[in-house]
């Protein structure tokens, strides 16, 4: 209906139906992360593992009485399922290995079995890529949502930023790699602040802007911002 913005809560059967017809549609494209998504539908066991995960998600969706609150509950969950991807995208980013996968892991996952953690978090990463495909469906095609546009990349691409440089300098271990990493890591409060500030924008943010959304919607440009910018390039 253009120009119309749908009113109406949905009820959790929808929601299911639609974020299972959005993953049947992963071995039909062909991004990385359709890719991985599709791996659930090779393994009936992951499948079910999957869908009662996403089920839960998407009843503390439905649960809420208000489309408005609806929007709101479902830019939360997709805050939280980048951050359940950031770990393993990591790893695939970095090509860790040896010695320095075990360190990540075990940064993450303490004493725990290296194989077995390793395994655990390939599963999650996959179960949370076709959750966070299935939210952005919901968000853009449902809901007619702003924030799943524009808004939404930016923040996954910030929060990046910031675990990617938690992590590097985690894991430094020669004088060289201190280096490479110490402007990073002096900026890592900053980066954590962007990553908070956009969060909140984006959850005050309306369901459809009176205009075109832009960066300086999250953040006014000041004296972080811009030295942000010089590290990593205009965005």
């Amino acid at each position: 209906m253009a120009g119309r913005l749908f009113t109406y809560a949905y009820r959790h059967t929808r929601l299911m139906e639609e974020s299972e017809s959005r993953v049947e549609m992963t071995v039909y494209l062909h991004t990385p992360a359709d890719v991985a998504a599709s791996r659930l539908l090779e393994n009936p066991g992951n499948y079910r593992h999957w869908e009662a995960e996403h089920s839960r998600l998407m009843r503390a969706v439905s649960e809420q009485g208000r489309l408005a609150n609806q929007i709101a509950m479902l830019r939360t969950t997709a805050f939280r399922l980048v951050h359940r991807r950031a770990l393993f995208e990591y790893l695939r980013v970095r090509r860790l290995t040896g010695a320095k996968r075990h360190k990540l892991l075990a940064l993450f996952y303490g004493s725990r079995d290296y194989a077995n953690a390793l395994i655990a978090e390939h599963h999650q990463y996959v179960r949370s890529t076709s959750s966070y495909l299935c939210a952005q469906h919901l968000g853009e095609n449902l809901m007619h949502d702003s924030a799943f546009d524009e808004p939404l990349r930016l923040y996954e691409q910030w929060y990046s930023e910031y675990f990617n440089a938690y992590c590097d300098s985690a894991l430094e271990e020669t004088e060289e790699e201190r280096r490479a990493t110490s402007s990073l890591g002096a900026l890592a409060p900053l980066l954590k602040q962007r990553v908070a500030e956009a969060r909140q924008a984006i959850l005050l943010m309306p369901q459809a802007p009176q205009k075109e959304w832009r960066e300086v919607e999250i953040r006014k440009p000041n004296g972080d911002t811009q030295r942000l910018r010089t590290l990593f390039g205009n965005q």
